[in-house]
């Protein structure tokens, strides 16, 4: 456990209660299942809560409608501004617009231009500056005090987390029964509002944190080190070097560990999603069920509530995703041989590879590659099989017919 903060929470179960009466019919109540196929794959009896089906396709609608309610008149002419990487962009956006209120939104560069796109459509100024959150950040406030303009942080408002912690309000009315919540880490604004609700109503409720490790902010700040990351990462939508003041000094003392989790294991949780529960997670979306993935004896047997926390991933991203998951599963194989320069050989080729019920997805061939002979060119071929072993015996029999083939 982590040492209690020595400030006193501002944000309180009848706070998040308020904040429930306050958003309600604006946005939908999203859905929470048990997961058979996850519980069997990862170990933990596990309950996903799905808020990537919110209209903007992210549970940040929740923080953004609560906040918003919360101008007075004068604010709301003067309109909000905000620094997003997206999805509190696109949230804010859209229920500005629904209460004609006018926003701004910075972004960094970098952000997928699926988000950028769906928050220019929701009505928003958009302003690129930066390469990081923090980029942008320092922009919003500058056009914040040059314009007069509201801040709305993404984070570090409690009338932001109070709506976030609604999230948490909802799963244990679903599921009273788990025994621990996981909880993705970027600000830390979901995790301070979902942990303060979920110990009140719950106090011996287990709460985890999921952070990417290579934007470990809230576990760098426990440890009383700066996070130095500058790196992309999958997950940008928890890509914050530091973690807000607010929710740290909420949620510190609330939750017991957090989990950081590398590249390919990102990964492997958005296409386990789309495999599995035939449902899109980006990248930040996928960070508690990756959590899972990662450290598996630590929920064995326990009953786990999982945020999926967003949707929103650039469909060429996404594709790119699945392929490589195929690729770590041995479900596509690049063979590799040396054959002559002469007519015919790749007919020959793909017939062997044919007849071993293997499909040829591309082919290449390298003339001037120095590891082959004058007379002969180097050939790869990428090939959709069954399994790692079908592609071994593809191999085979390729060099049982004179083909020197290799995977790579």
């Amino acid at each position: 456990m982590f040492e209690p903060a020595s400030a006193p929470p501002p944000v309180t179960l009848d706070v998040i209660r308020q904040a429930r009466e306050r958003i309600a019919g604006r946005i939908d109540r999203t859905p929470m299942h048990h997961s058979r196929t996850l519980s069997k794959v990862t170990g933990a009896d596990v309950w996903v809560k799905y808020e990537n089906l919110h209209l903007t396709g992210a549970f940040k609608e929740r923080g953004a409608l609560n906040r918003l309610l919360q101008l007075n008149e004068g604010e709301r002419e003067r309109g909000v501004i905000a620094a997003s990487a997206g999805n509190h962009a696109q949230a804010l956006a859209h229920h500005a617009q629904a209460l004609g209120v006018p926003a701004t939104i910075v972004m960094p560069r970098g952000t997928p231009n699926v988000k950028i796109e769906q928050t220019r459509a929701r009505g928003a100024a958009i302003v690129i500056e930066g390469e990081t959150f923090d980029d942008a950040f320092a922009r919003a406030i500058e056009l914040r005090d040059s314009r007069n303009l509201v801040f709305v942080h993404p984070f570090d408002d409690a009338g932001v987390i109070a709506g976030q912690g609604t999230t948490a309000l909802e799963m244990l009315e679903d599921a009273p029964e788990l025994e621990a919540l996981l909880i993705p880490i970027g600000g830390g604004g979901l995790l301070a509002g979902m942990a303060v609700a979920a110990k009140a109503l719950r106090p011996g409720i287990r709460i985890f944190g999921v952070e990417a490790a290579i934007y470990p902010s809230f576990h760098a700040r426990v440890r009383g080190d700066a996070c130095h990351a500058r790196a992309q990462t999958i997950a940008e939508g928890i890509a914050v070097k530091r973690v807000g003041d607010l929710p740290f000094a909420l949620a510190r003392d609330l939750i017991e560990d957090i989990i950081l989790i590398d590249e390919p294991t990102f990964e492997r949780a958005i296409a386990l999603y789309v495999n599995a529960e035939k449902t899109v997670a980006e990248g930040a979306g996928a960070a508690t069920l990756a959590a899972l993935l990662a450290a598996p004896t630590t929920f064995r047997d326990l009953k786990v509530g999982i945020v999926l926390s967003g949707g929103n991933i650039d469909t060429r991203l996404l594709a790119s995703v699945l392929e490589r998951s195929l690729v770590r599963e041995g479900r596509i194989a690049t063979l590799r041989f040396i054959g002559d320069d002469r007519p015919g050989i790749l007919s020959t080729v793909t017939r062997i590879i044919g007849d071993q019920s293997g499909n040829i997805m591309h082919v290449s061939h390298h003339r001037t590659s120095l590891d082959a002979p004058a007379k002969a060119v180097e050939f790869d071929i990428e090939i959709e099989v069954r399994d790692a072993a079908h592609a071994d015996g593809i191999v085979g029999a390729l060099c049982a017919a004179g083909y020197n083939a290799r995977k790579l």
